[in-house]
């Protein structure tokens, strides 16, 4: 199997490469390639939804990405252990009526010795907010370098 670096034993380095590497992948919203990061039986809570393997994962991402317009996020590390990793994030998004939102999260992620995700367990919360409490503004796809982080921005 080929491994998806960073790979297990976690250092603070590592460990935020992760996150990073993540948040990128999820903000090129491409389920399929997303699925990828997984183990073929990795176990999901998702809110209200509980998924198992790459197959529902990719199809979740397909569902949420076509509901969720416009969607920018940004995670950041929270802690880590060995083969462990929790982040916090946010992630803004309007519906097909044009309504923003800000929803806010927290995921604990269990990986293998290859570095694939093989669990995740994500609480959300959903905040409408108005187009002028935006802060997320840049072009679609990964976040920008010099594009703030979520402490630097207050949340």
């Amino acid at each position: 199997m080929e491994n998806k670096a960073p790979v297990p034993p976690f250092t603070l380095a590592s460990a935020i490469q992760k996150v990073r590497l993540a948040e990128d992948a999820w903000n090129r919203r491409d389920p399929a390639k997303v699925a990828l990061a997984y183990t073929p039986d990795s176990q999901w809570r998702n809110r209200t939804e509980f998924l198992s393997g790459r197959d529902e994962i990719q199809a979740f991402l397909a569902r949420k990405w076509r509901r969720e317009l416009d969607y920018r996020l940004i995670k950041e590390l929270w802690a880590f252990g060995e083969d462990r990793i929790a982040v916090r994030f946010a992630y803004e998004y309007r519906d097909d009526s044009g309504q923003w939102y800000r929803a806010y999260g927290n995921e604990n992620w269990q990986f293998d010795a290859y570095g694939l995700m093989a669990q995740r367990l994500a609480s959300i919360n959903d905040l409408p907010i108005a187009d002028s409490e935006r802060l997320y503004y840049w072009p679609q796809g990964p976040r920008p370098d010099d594009q703030p982080g979520l402490s630097e921005l207050g949340l």
